[in-house]
């Protein structure tokens, strides 16, 4: 059993004792995931870029639980819809290499419909 199948499962189990699977919609779990990613941000608003590479070790902790809070969500999100979660990220990346070929794009934060 892979790491991310165990937690799944901890996920589930989580849910399911707590009888929560019928709060768990992609709609609703959606959603939660959109808050706890604005959660995760307000911890770097009015950062300097710097400061955001170098968050105080008392803050780490915080944003280490919105990180996690987050891929939690997402998780479940997976898990209701039958996604594989690492299949579909290798995926995207294949489709993001032929988005942004390494010629038109290598040091350049331009969107690949305008490289």
């Amino acid at each position: 059993m892979s790491q991310i199948e165990s937690l799944l499962g901890r996920i589930q189990k989580f849910a399911d004792e707590r009888d929560w699977k019928k709060f768990h919609s992609p709609k609703n779990i959606s959603m939660a995931l959109a808050v706890e990613a604005s959660e995760l941000l307000e911890h770097f608003q009015w950062m300097s870029q710097e400061e955001s590479r170098n968050i105080q070790s008392d803050k780490k902790q915080e944003v280490a639980d919105e990180v996690a809070d987050v891929f939690l969500y997402l998780l479940r999100m997976c898990e209701q819809l039958d996604i594989d979660l690492i299949e579909t990220a290798h995926q995207k990346i294949d489709k993001n290499a032929i988005k942004y070929p390494v010629e038109k794009s290598k040091g350049r934060s331009t969107k690949y419909d305008q490289l």
